[in-house]
């Protein structure tokens, strides 16, 4: 049996021929042919050219690299760039779908960080509408049926870092003054804390902030700990999976609250396609635009169901919580509303838009719901 040396061994100084190259990821190879067919490219760096300075500081990332990056990320469930960054270094063939040659640096995570912050919040969405609009092209997005999640995300900001938003007092200050008028040592900190395990937690949203991240809520998270976080909602067609809408709100909205500008977004974007349709048979988008939403248990309310069928027009299929026997006094409008969903969700379509959700809406953002770190709001 052989054996190897490590510290003995000797690179070869001088390689004869070419460079060795793997055989490449079927789908990555054939998502860079798209991509290159279609001008993605070109596209990116027209878009992100009012962020680059020409002359300026060492070579930036190509800013179509950059959001191919991102792309990795999501199709791979990576958590951070520095996830991207390491997964990429290690892999051949992700190196030839980000076009880093053998003889190149690999992509440094700080570089994907700062770019991330730096492009604005525009370009980003316009490199979304654009992928969009070239899988409406594709007929892959319908627009006829929307299926609606959300998912709380933990913002890039520390709960020890609130101050009040009146007095502009950090928290310990707070609770040092609260000691003090009950006759407490406000030096002594251990009897700071027990004050404060003790007295009843009002951490409120209109009272404290984060002045790092003032849009950032404060949120008890799914694990049951209490962060400042944001939410991302997502509009999903139901018959492709393709995201047709993103929306952030604060950590601490309620799905029902905020509900109706997502579907008046996915709404828009749907029509919005709809004019683009300008050559027959270019676009395959429902010719009538937005007609049903299908949602969990969270998004039921009374209030949700008269707004999106009475005043936007969409047939709901959310899913209905056990509240018992219901009283109808006066709310004649909430009734039909709520008895028409019921019935259907209990059809056999509604059945199958309830179990495609899971399927179509929240496994298409497991990157997301596992992990989240990649798109904290910054």
């Amino acid at each position: 049996m052989g054996t190897r040396n490590k510290r003995e061994r000797q690179e070869t100084m001088w390689y004869a021929g070419e460079l060795p190259k793997g055989p490449g990821h079927p789908f990555y190879a054939r998502l860079n042919a798209i991509l290159d067919k279609a001008g993605f490219d070109e596209y990116c760096e027209k878009v992100c050219a009012p962020y680059y300075a020409d002359g300026i500081g060492l070579q930036s990332l190509a800013a179509g690299q950059y959001f191919q990056a991102m792309l990795i990320g999501f199709f791979e469930g990576l958590d951070s760039e520095r996830g991207i960054a390491w997964r990429a270094a290690d892999s051949l063939a992700l190196q030839e779908y980000l076009s880093i040659a053998m003889d190149e640096e690999p992509l440094d995570h700080s570089t994907l960080s700062r770019t991330r912050r730096l492009l604005g919040g525009e370009a980003h969405q316009a490199v979304f509408d654009w992928v969009l609009n070239k899988l409406a092209k594709s007929g892959l997005v319908k627009g006829k049926t929307i299926g609606v999640e959300s998912t709380t995300l933990e913002a890039n900001a520390a709960m020890k870092s609130i101050e009040r938003r009146d007095t502009r007092k950090s928290y310990v200050a707070y609770l040092q003054g609260l000691a003090e008028a009950e006759g407490i040592d406000p030096k002594d900190a251990e009897a700071v804390r027990r004050m404060d395990r003790k007295r009843k937690m009002k951490m409120s949203n209109e009272d404290w902030q984060n002045p790092n991240d003032p849009d950032a809520e404060i949120t008890k998270m799914k694990d049951g700990h209490t962060a400042l976080a944001y939410k991302a909602e997502n509009a999903v067609d139901m018959e492709t999976t393709a995201i047709v809408a993103v929306t952030v709100h604060g950590g601490a909205a309620a799905d029902s609250a905020t509900v109706r500008a997502m579907v008046v977004e996915a709404g828009s974007v749907v029509a919005e396609l709809l004019d683009r349709a300008t050559d027959a048979g270019a676009y395959k988008v429902n010719a009538n635009g937005l007609e049903a939403v299908v949602a969990d248990k969270g998004y039921h309310s009374n209030d949700v169901l008269v707004e999106l069928t009475a005043k936007l027009g969409v047939r709901t299929y959310i899913a209905e919580p056990a509240r018992g026997k219901r009283k109808w006094d006066g709310k004649e409008a909430e009734k039909n509303a709520v008895y028409a969903n019921r019935r259907r969700v209990k059809r056999k379509c509604g059945k199958a838009f309830q179990r495609g959700r899971g399927e179509k809406v929240e496994k298409n953002f497991a990157h997301q719901f596992d992990t989240g770190g990649m798109d904290r709001p910054m």
